[in-house]
């Protein structure tokens, strides 16, 4: 299974504004609309992070280039993607005429955060330092977009840094959450050996049974990863609770 990692950075849209607090800014003030900036992105388990920008590339250049990675992929980690990456690339893919990219399964981790843990706060930056994986990069704050958006060289350099930080986070936090997602795609549907049970959410097969799940009609052996730490159910039912070879679907 290929599984692709992956942030963007994004320009701010430009607007004239009459005031700084609480305003309601008309179509007719945008001056320019925000645009993919630059992109970071990597294969998990794998060294190579690949970046691209407008600075090194025309925007169409770089906006094909994610495409082309995206459209590899059998899923695509990353943080709050599902309401702004994805869309955001998927904006320009339609601006540049390009066809959508092959189907793939998004594992979001900001939803995991949210939904599975009461963190003070579910950004990436705190959940990383709170499980002691590191930090984001420091930067400038918003002179640093308006630095790159100038072509400022310097500034560049650290937007890179960022961006490609970012995706070392993201893989670190992955790792970490990867017993508490419950909507992982099943790896044990990716498998090379399609008689071996393994982990729905790892592809590991060093499983050991953990008594049985029960619903109001069934029993299911109930087994856990020891790789991972992930919890999954044997598919079949009560009378094939000792053949191994079922497949595996994930625990609720």
């Amino acid at each position: 299974m290929k599984i692709l990692l992956l942030d963007i950075e994004t320009a701010p849209n430009l607007a004239t504004v009459w005031g700084l607090w609480n305003q309601n800014i008309g179509i007719n003030q945008i001056l320019d609309a925000g645009y993919t900036l630059c992109w970071a992105a990597k294969w998990l388990g794998e060294r190579k992070i690949s970046f691209d920008s407008v600075m090194n590339s025309s925007p169409e250049v770089m906006v094909r280039g994610i495409h082309s990675l995206i459209d590899e992929a059998d899923a695509v980690i990353h943080y709050n993607g599902t309401k702004f990456d994805m869309p955001t690339l998927n904006k320009e893919f339609l601006l540049f005429e390009m066809s959508p990219p092959s189907p793939y399964k998004q594992i979001d981790l900001l939803q995991t955060a949210r939904k599975q843990f009461r963190f003070p706060s579910n950004k990436l930056d705190y959940v990383a330092r709170s499980l002691g994986l590191g930090t984001k990069t420091k930067h400038t704050g918003h002179e640093l977009w308006l630095k790159c958006m100038n072509k400022d060289e310097k500034a560049w350099k650290l937007m890179e840094r960022y961006n490609k930080q970012d995706v070392k986070l993201l893989e670190k936090v992955y790792h970490r959450l990867l017993p508490w997602i419950k909507a992982h795609p099943n790896m044990g549907l990716y498998s090379e050996n399609s008689d071996e049970t393994v982990c729905t959410n790892c592809g590991s097969a060093d499983l050991q049974r953990r008594g049985f799940s029960r619903t109001s009609v069934s029993v299911y052996q109930r087994w856990q990863c020891n790789a991972c730490g992930s919890w999954q159910r044997t598919r079949k039912h009560e009378k094939d609770l000792y053949d191994t070879s079922k497949v595996l679907i994930r625990e609720n």
